[in-house]
């Protein structure tokens, strides 16, 4: 080999060894063997938050005239509350679900554990309500689906102290197979029903059958989000707010442009927002706007195009998106350049899914990402005040919990880019 060809190869390695890093193989599906279970036991239990104060319990029986009652309490085995709920279920081809269980507890104390019982019977959980000031901490995956990455992920995010999963789509990743709905609601349990997952649909969750299946079913039936506490009429796209933090989740596979419910929906929900009283802003879906990974190239343009108008104007801290099978984070950015005005948008597509890692990035490294690698982990986002939050990336390093990317990030609630952006937003709402 030629001097200057080892001199030339020699460079390149050092210039990229410090981003490389050697991925650990991919990991099988978990298996699900269980042992049986009573028909009335309470099976696949989560919690989402409910509107101010409150909370959703959710989950399943094999029995169709389970009751959908929660006791609750603050000590164990004393319940001095009940509540009753709704139920529904589905058919899928030859599936048939169990009684799928909703039911809303409050109202809560914040910052408080309370001990909770389904269906009159079964086993005692736990749960914690979300502080009503800061800090606080969110948990964030995509993409988890049921592998034993999933597992890895999983077991980190239980090691962090948080306060909400925030899961931005591609749930189960059950494809049409219904059981691995209920699987999939068998290995978040733990976590789950501990602390409110507050999630939003991906591509996965579709399942739509041309003539014979609406999109969106099972996963509607399953996870009911507080679409109709945040005006919305949809379980697609909703918003709440937790501490200091007004939160919306969209859908990127429902309609969006500027006719649409979506988009009507998303105008006057910023513009209840009160900065004031919640300085963060936080806005979560599945398909990145901003990604240099080759994977997914341009299929968020349009919502991009008819969206990032509105959460540009509203000044919006921080955007989180999957779809993508690895790690992304840029700098705050507008319309493809920077800005600093404009939002940080984050991928994290890499919870665990069992197509793999998207390892192909595009080169040169846009301006406007700042970080990128395709491993699995998770994310965590604290916010510490009204003015300053810490986010920060966990590689699953060989089942170690490692911060792989971190970054403080400085709220634009008191930037000059709020004040200016009140007048584009008012502009945006009234038309001219």
């Amino acid at each position: 080999m030629e001097p200057k060809l080892v001199l030339a190869l020699f460079l390149l390695i050092s210039a990229t060894a410090a981003s490389e890093y050697i991925r650990p193989s991919t990991r099988k599906n978990l298996d699900f063997s269980r042992p049986s279970k009573s028909s009335s036991h309470p099976q696949q239990v989560h919690i989402s938050l409910a509107g101010d104060k409150h909370m959703r319990v959710s989950w399943v029986t094999d029995d169709k005239s389970a009751a959908s009652t929660v006791e609750y309490g603050t000590s164990p085995g004393r319940y001095s509350n009940i509540a009753l709920g709704e139920s529904t279920g589905y058919s899928y081809l030859f599936y048939s679900s169990g009684k799928i269980h909703h039911t809303v507890i409050g109202p809560l104390e914040d910052n408080t554990v309370y001990y909770y019982r389904c269906g009159g019977g079964g086993p005692e959980y736990k749960l914690k309500t979300p502080p009503a000031q800061f800090p606080v901490t969110f948990a964030v995956a995509g993409d988890l689906g049921q592998t034993g990455w999933t597992q890895s992920t999983l077991d980190h995010i239980d090691q962090c102290k948080y306060d909400v999963h925030l899961l931005p789509g591609d749930l189960s990743y059950a494809d049409y197979m219904q059981h691995l709905w209920d699987t999939f609601g068998e290995l978040v349990e733990p976590l789950a029903s501990a602390r409110p997952w507050m999630v939003t649909q991906g591509n996965h969750e579709r399942e739509s059958i041309p003539f014979l299946k609406d999109g969106f079913e099972p996963y509607n039936s399953r996870w009911k989000m507080p679409f109709e506490e945040s005006g919305s009429s949809s379980n697609l796209y909703y918003s709440f707010e937790v501490a200091g933090a007004h939160i919306i989740m969209l859908g990127s596979y429902t309609g969006y442009d500027e006719y649409s419910n979506q988009y009507n929906w998303l105008e006057a929900d910023l513009a209840k927002v009160d900065r004031n009283k919640t300085p963060w802003l936080l806005v979560l879906f599945h398909v990145p706007w901003y990604n240099s990974n080759e994977a997914h190239q341009n299929e968020g343009d349009r919502m991009m195009e008819a969206m990032e108008p509105l959460l540009y104007a509203a000044s919006v801290d921080i955007v989180l998106a999957g779809h993508v099978h690895a790690y992304e984070r840029t700098e705050r950015v507008n319309n493809g350049k920077l800005d600093p005005c404009g939002a940080v948008h984050i991928t994290i597509g890499d919870g665990g899914n069992r197509e793999g890692l998207a390892h192909k990035y595009k080169n040169p490294q846009p301006a406007w990402s700042v970080f990128r690698e395709a491993s699995f982990g998770h994310g965590e986002l604290k916010l510490a005040n009204s003015t300053h939050a810490f986010w920060s990336w966990h590689r699953n390093d060989d089942d170690e919990r490692v911060r792989s990317d971190q970054v403080w990030i400085t709220s634009l609630v008191n930037s000059e880019c709020v004040a200016e952006k009140k007048h584009g937003l008012r502009k945006i709402l009234m038309g001219p």
